[in-house]
């Protein structure tokens, strides 16, 4: 191929008698390079999108869940929660409480996820706890009950037919001391930044959280209700949770929902996330009768065929800018091949072959092909870099559930792209090279 490469160069470099030809060669460039560039900034925000909720997911959540079936909770949890963590694959094993509650300050209320937890085996299967802004979760650590919680909780949970005030205002002779400790006797709650904005709650602040499943009095079933300090707030940086999570002692949730020292979930962490579907169905198994399993993958499938799908479209749709770019190959080679005919008739009654011909034309195409894919390469890989690096291009986390365009660029990408790109630009060389080693060279020299 040197030699037909060498033809092929100089027919790039040489002056054209019709600018028009290299004009269109020009384009063709251009073409390709944006057609790659475009592909690789598109396919990078892509995988950025899946990276950064995937690890926003599996970080927030546990990887693998197992709950009971046909009972309100799992009973005897403990040694049911040490054996499994025995288990191949897991890591690390933690009991939780999930119930919706509404969470209210004064006027303002939402709807919430509360999760009762133990922190120490919390932060072993997830990072929520760790994404602490404001105050700690240090209150959360399970410690005796102050002599004056009972009280304190009795006291505020008077039912709302009654008519009552959610609290017994304070004794004139009550001193600020007095009203700080029955604060401090609080259980203690941790919320996401988006909620504790939208309740104007901080660190120290009281709410009230209520449970939809009520409990029986004489005036029927009535809700079920308890203060609670407000000793952190976390921010995950994802909207979901931010705006909708809290957190409570595991203890503070059994009073709260009536459970006794039921769970209604164990938490798993194994060390392979790509097998949580597998260790999910192992521990199913081992739980015996009455547990089911669910892992992260199932909980977030649908999402993630989302993002696989897009990922498809896009690369099809984008793709198209290096097939018009190919089109430009192909026409810039034809007219290439019409200029230079009486170049070729000379080539060949020189002993030239026609498949070196042909070569000579395959390897002009592809070197505008690669040098399209080499440029938008670069310039893709800069692009996303950069918006990777400063977040240049912000979003709604409350749309996105995250506030800014993430990129994560891949070195399999940037293959499959130029690969995709050469292939192309390979085809449309395919039949003006065909139709320079037909050329006859007694026909084309015939009235020089």
């Amino acid at each position: 191929m040197r030699f037909e490469l060498f033809i092929a160069t100089r027919y790039l470099r040489a002056k054209r008698r019709q600018a028009f030809i290299g004009i269109i060669t020009g384009i063709s460039i251009v073409g390709v390079a944006a057609g790659v560039a475009s592909l690789i900034v598109a396919l990078a925000i892509n995988n950025g999108f899946r990276q950064d909720l995937q690890e926003r997911l599996i970080g927030s959540t546990s990887h693998v869940s197992l709950l009971r079936v046909a009972d309100d909770g799992i009973k005897d949890w403990p040694p049911l929660l040490e054996r499994l963590s025995k288990e191949p694959h897991v890591v690390a094993a933690a009991p939780a409480i999930f119930e919706q509650v509404l969470i209210s300050r004064g006027p303002r209320a939402r709807g919430a996820v509360l999760k009762g937890m133990i922190p120490a085996d919390e932060r072993r299967v997830g990072d929520l706890l760790n994404t602490i802004k404001e105050g700690s979760a240090a209150a959360l650590e399970e410690t005796s009950p102050p002599s004056g919680a009972d009280s304190s909780e009795t006291e505020t949970q008077e039912t709302p037919a009654t008519g009552s005030t959610s609290s017994t205002p304070p004794e004139s002779s009550d001193s600020l001391a007095a009203v700080h400790a029955r604060v401090a006797a609080m259980p203690p709650i941790i919320l996401g930044k988006d909620m504790a904005d939208n309740l104007g709650a901080t660190v120290g602040s009281v709410v009230l959280v209520t449970s939809p499943q009520g409990e029986l009095t004489p005036f029927g079933m009535v809700p079920k209700y308890s203060r609670f300090r407000v000793v952190g707030i976390f921010n995950s940086g994802f909207f979901d949770y931010d705006s909708s999570w809290a957190f409570t002692r595991l203890s503070d949730a059994q009073r709260l929902f009536g459970l006794g020292d039921l769970i209604s979930v164990i938490e798993f962490k194994v060390d392979d996330i790509y097998k949580a579907d597998v260790v999910s169905r192992e521990l199913e198994d081992a739980a015996g009768k009455g547990f089911m399993a669910t892992n992260w993958m199932e909980q977030n499938k649908a999402l993630f065929h989302a993002l696989r799908l897009e990922r498809l479209v896009t690369f099809i749709t984008i793709g198209l800018i290096v097939f018009v770019a190919a089109l430009n190959i192909l026409i810039s080679l034809i007219m290439m091949v019409m200029e230079k005919t009486k170049d070729i008739a000379v080539l060949m009654s020189m002993g030239t072959r026609k498949s070196q011909v042909r070569n000579i034309f395959i390897a002009q195409g592809m070197l505008i092909g690669v040098m399209g894919t080499a440029i938008g390469l670069l310039l893709g890989y800069a692009i996303s870099y950069a918006g990777g690096h400063y977040h240049v291009i912000s979003l709604s986390p409350e749309v996105y559930s995250i506030d800014y365009v993430p990129f994560a660029p891949r070195l399999m990408d940037g293959i499959l792209v130029a690969l995709v790109a050469v292939g192309i630009s390979f085809v449309a060389t395919l039949y003006p090279s065909w139709s320079a080693g037909r050329t006859l060279p007694a026909e084309a020299l015939r009235y020089e």
